[in-house]
């Protein structure tokens, strides 16, 4: 299939397009001026690279709970037996059984991120067959990649829409929407709520990667891209709103489960200690009885009172987590629950699984297409090789993950690999279109692709809304950098069955500092040398004049 001239479905496309393919990396139809002065391209296939190193053991953990999905029960739904098979195990009593079999059954999690431990087979074994189904989807380029994207986009949906029916029935769900749809206006003012919506929007609409640049480039020049900019747009909220009422629901469900069950705990144990009459103490008149308890038994209650839990639904609710935790925790907790929880669980983590796969194949057409489009590259080795050394690195590195260390990398590269790197190449494309190439001539190009100028909303967007944005972004990163002072991570504490704040060591330090300066300064230094050249050509000129 022959590439068209490169088509972008929105500004930011655009923008990414003209940057993306700097210092004659892939397809650059117009601009040459602008497309030869940055290295946004290389610090974008760098983001690329580092998102593809660690982004599919995601994928192998869902192969792993996809795989024990077939189990009655559920392998998570219950703590296993000590050795002596008298009581549960430690570990998992003082956490969860769902937690359990996430950080010793999964992971195997060390206790800091300074014991590395030893590769975890399994894990290991679940990245392989993540990346050789990465790879044969990709295997024939973006033919068979179309076609594998209508499975990986269109079954999430599917799976969402029984998940909600399903969702909206259970009991407690509408304390998760009301939890929801329930505005905490003070989080506003915290700069670390703006971070991580800016960071769900560039990797929802994929900007600044080039994942989109590179299936747009086989589009037709006359597609309407303002139309389907507007589109991408409203589907990705759309879906992000969807999502949200699926995944609260089930957490009121996951909250409100968790508070009965630990109100009846609190009522068998006053009701035995005590020897109440059965049903006399009910969750209607709990406190009232607590009260009553301890000033008719000061000291029995007293000496009772460490074990009595304070039950609390808001708390439950409060408990919100995020990442990995909700992915693979929450919705794990809620499933045991369910009936038939089986079918639920194999549903839930093959759409994760699709989820992934077509992030994955996205990714690595953002890597690809640059490495294909080489002219050195393309007449030595032919696409299949190329995709398939792509692949083996990133999983040949990705064995780092598996360790028993694991899962504190994976942090490391999820938190510091993308986020700063990707404000500042959309920050420097967004400049770089309105301010060196211009508007005027960004705008008569819209009009030769489209037929119509931009209007003048789509100009003060591009202008001085987004860049306004991006830099108060900014602004809030730096100083929530500022403001936590030493960077911290959360560690798996086995004897305490919780997770515990510790520093992250020098080398981890290291390694943060190298991931955010290998992407950033891929612009400046291109740049640079750009100059350079073209100084040094004008010269040679003048000489030979």
């Amino acid at each position: 299939m022959e590439k068209a001239r490169p088509l972008w479905d929105n500004s930011f496309q655009f923008v990414f397009a003209c940057i993306s393919y700097a210092v004659g990396l892939g397809n650059v139809w117009r601009f040459p001026y602008l497309c030869q002065m940055y290295g946004g391209g290389i610090a974008s296939v760098v983001v690329s690279f580092f998102l593809s190193m660690y982004y599919n053991v995601i994928n192998a953990w869902a192969f792993w709970y996809l795989f024990h999905s077939f189990q009655d029960p559920l392998p998570w739904a219950t703590c296993p037996l000590n050795i002596n098979h008298t009581n549960y195990l430690e570990e998992c009593e003082k956490a969860s059984s769902t937690q359990y079999f996430w950080y010793r059954k999964t992971l195997n999690i060390s206790p800091s991120i300074e014991e590395n431990g030893s590769i975890q087979w399994e894990q290991a074994v679940c990245l392989i067959l993540a990346w050789l189904m990465v790879y044969l989807c990709i295997l024939r380029g973006t033919e068979s990649t179309g076609k594998v994207v209508y499975v990986t986009a269109s079954l999430p949906y599917v799976v969402l829409i029984i998940y909600l029916i399903r969702g909206l029935t259970l009991h407690g769900a509408a304390n998760g929407l009301m939890y929801m749809f329930t505005p905490k206006l003070e989080q506003l003012a915290n700069p670390k709520t703006w971070i991580n919506a800016a960071t769900q929007i560039f990797f929802s609409l994929g900007l600044g990667f080039g994942s989109l640049i590179a299936f747009a480039s086989y589009n037709k020049p006359d597609n309407n891209c303002e139309r389907h900019a507007i589109i991408v747009s409203l589907i990705n909220s759309s879906t992000s709103i969807f999502a949200s009422i699926v995944t609260f629901s089930i957490y009121g469900f996951k909250a409100t489960y968790n508070y009965e069950n630990c109100i009846s705990k609190v009522i068998l144990l006053l009701t035995n200690v005590f020897e109440l009459e059965e049903g006399s103490l009910t969750a209607a008149n709990l406190e009232d009885m607590k009260s009553y308890l301890a000033s008719a038994h000061p000291s029995e209650y007293t000496e009772l009172f460490p074990q009595i839990r304070n039950c609390s639904l808001e708390a439950e609710l409060n408990t919100a987590v995020q990442g990995t935790g909700l992915a693979f925790i929450v919705y794990s907790e809620a499933i045991k629950n369910m009936e038939v929880s089986q079918l639920y669980s194999v549903l839930y983590f093959t759409m994760l699984l699709t989820l992934g796969i077509g992030s994955m194949l996205g990714n690595t057409a953002a890597i690809l297409t640059p490495l294909t489009d080489s002219e050195f590259l393309s007449t030595h080795l032919p696409k299949e090789v190329i995709a398939g050394g792509v692949c083996f690195v990133n999983c040949i590195i990705g064995l780092v993950f598996t360790l028993e260390a694991g899962s504190y990398w994976f942090d490391i590269f999820n938190d510091y690999a993308a986020t700063l790197s990707l404000l500042l190449i959309v920050l420097v494309e967004t400049i770089a279109v309105c301010y060196v190439y211009g508007l005027r001539r960004f705008g008569e190009d819209l009009h030769v692709m489209t037929g119509h100028k931009p209007s003048w909303y789509w100009k003060i967007m591009w202008a001085f809304v987004s860049p306004v944005l991006i830099v108060s972004l900014f602004i809030f990163y730096i100083t929530d950098y500022i403001s936590s002072g030493t960077l911290r991570y959360q560690a798996w504490d086995a004897t305490e069955g919780q997770l515990v704040t510790k520093d992250y060591p020098s080398g981890a330090l290291a390694v943060i500092g190298l991931l955010v300066a290998a992407s950033t300064m891929c612009i400046p230094l291109a740049a640079l040398v750009t100059l350079i050249m073209n100084r040094t050509k004008r010269g040679n000129a003048l000489t030979a004049a």
